[in-house]
Formats: structure tokens, C-alpha cells, sequence
């Protein structure tokens, strides 16, 4: 049986004539849909904001859009009828969102910034007459990332535990908060706005919501302070730089649908998932993260043995009443 999985590495055609999830030719170049959904630029005004891409170009959001069959598009557009919904709503109905929800509509963004980005390279590559350059490990973990996005059509099931995982938590943020962050290295997303927050690790078999386990615990049923739900951002981001596996995962399809079973992430070698914690690497990454507050990583890390939290005191109970400000 031929697979009904599409894989634009195989060739790597990145191009805007086929369909970036199903494959198919396209017959118009209309048939596209936006990458950042369109009442989220709206309600922003992102339309015309610059977007960095990784070769320093500057877009804007507008302009990052994903070549898309039209049945394929009408998928994504029912899903984001639901989740515009939900986050007009706020804290409580995004929490009430699936996670192979949120996972399709973080999962379109995260992808479809790589989509442009790769399209960036390839466009490069060709201007300067050298072969492009991608890494086999990259290749690995947008593959799959792919291949799972195209659950959003094709039936498909996750075998004993997805491979992601979602985390919504209610968050006091300002009003006017709009607050995103993606590293498509890693495939980590966080996202801020209205009473809520997310954060997303896209290809780490839930490995690094144990990691976090204290943290979460602590946090768990609080509504948190936008410092305090930063400085989780930043906990996960710099644990899913430490995560050291490439996640590898079977695909057997059958006439019903295709199963997705996770293959296990212990290695011949013994050694941890996740490298070694160091605290001053750690406290770089918080004082980006904490950059509208102004804290310093020689404030943050003056302890090295216990840095600076706003989540947890010395006593690991969780911190409430902070004078600061939203942000």
C-alpha cells in the first residue's frame, strides 16, 4: 500500500505550486492560507510588524503565508473558528480545547514559520550558486513534525501517549498582552494574551513535563503573575535546549488510519535525556525572558546554589501578592 503520508524532504520542493501538507499540485496561486491566523494579526494590528527571520531578513507577519490546498484549508479554518472562540473566551474554554487541538494549531504555526524559513534558504542558496546547507537532525524533527500535522485530515492516533504536550495556565496579564516566542530548533512555543498563557514542546513525548514537575505542582490551580509564568517559559525553553534525544517514532497505516507509537528514548549509551543544568546558562536565558522587568543575570544568579524565582520561595511554596508590574 502506497503512504498516504506526505514528505516534502524526500525532494525538498518547497515551492508554492504544490500543497505544503497534502502534496497535491495546486490550481491557483490564491490557494494559501496564512501562517499567524488572521483575527490574531487583527486584533494586534501585526499585519504590517516586522518578523526576523533567521537570516536576519526582516517580513512581516502578512506576508508569511503557507501554499494550501482548499480542502486541506478548510480543516484548519474550522479549527480556527474553534480556537478564536475559545480564546475570545479566555482561560477557562482554552483549557477546555483538546490537546491534539492546540497541538494542530500551534503545530501549523511552528510549521509554517519553517516552511518560510526554508523557502528563505533555498531562495539564498541559489542566489549565491552554493548547495543548501540543512542539518539531517533538523530534517528528522520537521519531518515528523510534519507527518503529525497531517493528522489534522487524515485519521490518525497517537499510540500510549502523544508526542507533545500542551500546558494552558491562567496568567494576569494586561490587557492590551500580546507575547510570542517560538525556537523551531527545538520545537518549543509559548504564547500570552488575554487571561491565559501556552506553552508548547512539540516532539518530546511529554518528557519535559516531568522535568518540571515540582514547578508545576506548585503552580498548579494559581493564577500566575506574567513574571512568573516568564520564568516558566524560560525553565522549558532552556530544558528543551538540554534535551538531548532525537525522537524517533513508527508510522504503520492500515485502510482505517495511520498509528503513531513513540519509540523509546533510553539509548545504548545510559547517559540522562536532559544534560546537565547550569545555572549561569540558565540565568541568561531568564534575564531575556525578564527583559521588561530589568533584571540582570548578576541579580538573577547572586545565589548561585538557590537563583532568583518568582514562582517559588525558599521554602518551594509558591509566591503570591507580587508588587510588580503586568508587563
Amino acid at each position: 500500500m502506497a503512504s498516504r503520508l506526505y514528505n516534502p524532504f524526500l525532494d525538498f520542493k518547497f515551492d508554492n505550486s504544490r500543497c505544503f501538507l497534502s502534496g497535491e499540485p495546486l490550481q491557483s496561486a490564491d490557494e494559501q492560507i496564512q501562517v499567524f491566523p488572521l483575527w490574531m494579526m487583527r486584533m494586534f494590528d501585526l499585519e504590517e510588524k516586522p518578523f526576523k527571520m533567521l537570516d536576519e531578513n526582516i517580513v512581516t507577519y502578512k506576508s508569511l503565508k503557507l501554499p494550501c490546498a482548499s480542502h486541506v484549508a478548510s480543516f484548519f479554518e474550522q479549527l480556527e473558528t474553534q480556537v478564536e472562540q475559545a480564546m475570545m473566551e479566555g482561560y477557562d474554554a482554552v483549557s477546555q480545547l483538546t490537546e491534539i487541538n492546540l497541538f494542530h494549531w500551534v503545530g501549523k504555526i511552528l510549521y509554517g514559520v519553517v516552511f518560510n524559513e526554508i523557502q528563505a534558504g533555498i531562495r539564498q542558496a541559489f542566489i549565491s550558486g552554493e548547495e543548501m546547507n540543512f542539518s539531517q537532525a533538523l530534517v528528522h524533527k520537521f519531518r515528523n513534525l510534519h507527518h503529525m500535522l497531517q493528522s489534522i485530515y487524515l485519521p490518525m492516533e497517537f499510540e500510549h501517549k502523544n508526542p507533545f504536550s500542551i500546558l494552558v495556565v491562567p496568567v494576569d496579564n494586561a490587557p492590551e498582552t500580546f507575547s510570542y516566542r517560538d525556537e523551531i530548533n527545538t520545537l518549543v512555543f509559548s504564547f500570552r494574551m488575554r487571561d491565559f498563557a501556552i506553552i508548547a514542546t512539540l516532539q518530546d513525548n511529554g518528557t519535559n513535563a516531568i522535568y518540571h514537575e515540582d514547578v508545576l505542582k506548585a503552580i498548579n490551580g494559581k493564577l500566575l503573575h506574567p513574571i512568573q509564568f516568564e520564568e516558566l517559559c524560560a525553565r522549558y525553553f532552556y530544558s528543551a535546549y538540554l534535551f538531548n534525544r532525537l525522537p524517533d517514532y513508527t508510522y504503520m497505516e492500515t485502510p482505517e488510519k495511520i498509528f503513531v507509537e513513540p519509540m523509546p528514548l533510553n539509548d545504548w549509551t545510559l547517559k540522562p535525556i536532559f544534560d546537565t543544568w547550569q545555572v549561569k546558562t540558565y540565568g541568561q536565558v531568564l534575564e531575556n525572558f525578564w527583559k521588561p522587568w530589568g533584571f540582570t543575570l548578576f541579580e538573577i544568579i547572586k545565589d548561585p546554589e538557590r537563583p532568583m524565582s518568582f514562582i517559588t520561595d525558599g521554602k518551594g511554596q509558591f509566591v503570591t501578592d507580587l508588587d510588580l508590574p503586568k508587563r
